[in-house]
C-alpha cells in the first residue's frame, strides 16, 4: 500500500513539473520574443542615429564608421575596410544573440515538461490539443534554432517567435488540462504515430509559412524602394528574398513528407477504429486540403513560372489550413475528431 501511495506522489510530482516547466517555456518563448522586438527596433534607430552624422563646418566628407555586426546596407557602405567604433557588438545585436539563447533555454523547458507530462499520465504525451500545441510549440522552437545556426535568417526571429509565444500561452490557459488518461479512441499504439507526425510536420510547417510571409513583406519593400534610393525602412533589415524563398522552401521539402505519412497513418487508424479509410470527415477533409496546397506549393516552387510570391502564398495558405483544422474542426466542428480534450 505505502508503494502505491509513493508512486501517486512521484506521478503528482511529475504532473507538477510538466507545469511548471512548461510555464518556464513560455517564459522562455516571450522573453526571446521580446529580445528580437529589441533588436529589429533597434536597426532602425542606430540606421538613422548613422544616416544623421554631423558633417564638419568646412564641408568635407566624414568616413561613416559601423560596429561590428552591423549591416554594411545600413549604413550605405560596403563594410570592406570600415573602421569600428568598438570591439564589442551593437546593444541590438547583443539582444539578438540573447534571444537565441533564451528561445533555446525555452526550447528545453518545452521538451522537459513533455517528458515529465508523459511520465504523469502514463502514455504520450499528445493525447490532447494542449499537449499536442505543446509538442508543436517545441519542434517549431526547435526548427528555429536549427534554421538560426544555418542560415542567417535571425531578422525574423521576431516573427517565428511571436506565433510560438501565443500558441503556447492559448496552451497553458484555453487549452490546458490536467494529465490524465484518454478517451477509449485515442487509447491505441497509432496515437504515437500518427499524432506525432502530424505535430512534427506542423511545428516545421510554421518556420515554412513565417519565412513565406516574410518573403511577400520583403519582395513588396523591395519593389516600393525601386527608383527611392533614399527610403529607408526597418524592413530593409529582412533577410533577403532568396534566403527567406530558401528556408520556407527546404523547411517544407522536409516536413512534407512527414505529413503525407501522418495522412496516411491516420487512414490506417481510421480503418482499424471505424472500419473504413475515409469517410470525409472534417478533419480528413481539412487535412487532404491542407495536403493538396502543401503539394501545390512544392510543385509551383519547382516550376519556374511560378516561383516567387506565387508559391510564397501557396505556402502561406497551407499553414493556415493547418491552424483551421487544429484549432476550428477540434473545436468548433462536430465530428469523429473532436476530442479536443477541453470538456
Amino acid at each position: 500500500m505505502a508503494d502505491v501511495e509513493s508512486v501517486a506522489v512521484v506521478w503528482q510530482l511529475a504532473s507538477r513539473i510538466s507545469d511548471l516547466t512548461f510555464e518556464g517555456a513560455l517564459a522562455g518563448y516571450v522573453m526571446a520574443l521580446a529580445c528580437h522586438a529589441v533588436e529589429f527596433a533597434s536597426r532602425r534607430a542606430t540606421s538613422t542615429a548613422r544616416a544623421t552624422a554631423a558633417v564638419p563646418a568646412d564641408g568635407s566628407a566624414v568616413a561613416l564608421l559601423t560596429r561590428d555586426g552591423d549591416d554594411p546596407a545600413e549604413t550605405g557602405g560596403s563594410g570592406e575596410g570600415s573602421a569600428s567604433l568598438t570591439d564589442r557588438p551593437g546593444w541590438g545585436e547583443r539582444f539578438g544573440r540573447a534571444a537565441v539563447l533564451v528561445a533555446g533555454v525555452g526550447f528545453t523547458m518545452n521538451v522537459l515538461s513533455l517528458i515529465t507530462r508523459g511520465m504523469a499520465a502514463h502514455r504520450a504525451p499528445w493525447g490532447n490539443m494542449y499537449e499536442i500545441v505543446s509538442l508543436i510549440c517545441a519542434v517549431a522552437a526547435g526548427a528555429w534554432l536549427v534554421a538560426v545556426n544555418r542560415t542567417k535568417v535571425r531578422r525574423i526571429g521576431l516573427f517565428v517567435m511571436f506565433p510560438i509565444a501565443v500558441l503556447s500561452f492559448v496552451g497553458g490557459t484555453v487549452l490546458y488540462t490536467p494529465a490524465g488518461s484518454l478517451v477509449p479512441a485515442l487509447q491505441s499504439y497509432w496515437l504515437v504515430i500518427h499524432v506525432l507526425a502530424v505535430a512534427i510536420s506542423s511545428g516545421m510547417l510554421m518556420l515554412s509559412g513565417v519565412a513565406s510571409a516574410m518573403y511577400i513583406v520583403r519582395t513588396r519593400r523591395d519593389r516600393r524602394r525601386d527608383g527611392h534610393t533614399d527610403s529607408r525602412s526597418v524592413l530593409d533589415r529582412l533577410p533577403s528574398p532568396d534566403i527567406l524563398d530558401k528556408v520556407a522552401y527546404r523547411t517544407a521539402i522536409i516536413a512534407f513528407p512527414l505529413f503525407t505519412f501522418a495522412v496516411v497513418a491516420g487512414a490506417l487508424w481510421a480503418e482499424a477504429a471505424w472500419g473504413r479509410y475515409w469517410g470525409w470527415d472534417p478533419k480528413e477533409t481539412t487535412a487532404l486540403i491542407t495536403w493538396i496546397l502543401y503539394a501545390g506549393y512544392l510543385h509551383a516552387r519547382a516550376t519556374s513560372g511560378w516561383r516567387g510570391s506565387r508559391a510564397a502564398w501557396i505556402s502561406i495558405l497551407g499553414f493556415a489550413s493547418i491552424m483551421f483544422n487544429l484549432f476550428v474542426v477540434n473545436m468548433v466542428v462536430s465530428g469523429l475528431h473532436s476530442y479536443a480534450g477541453l470538456n
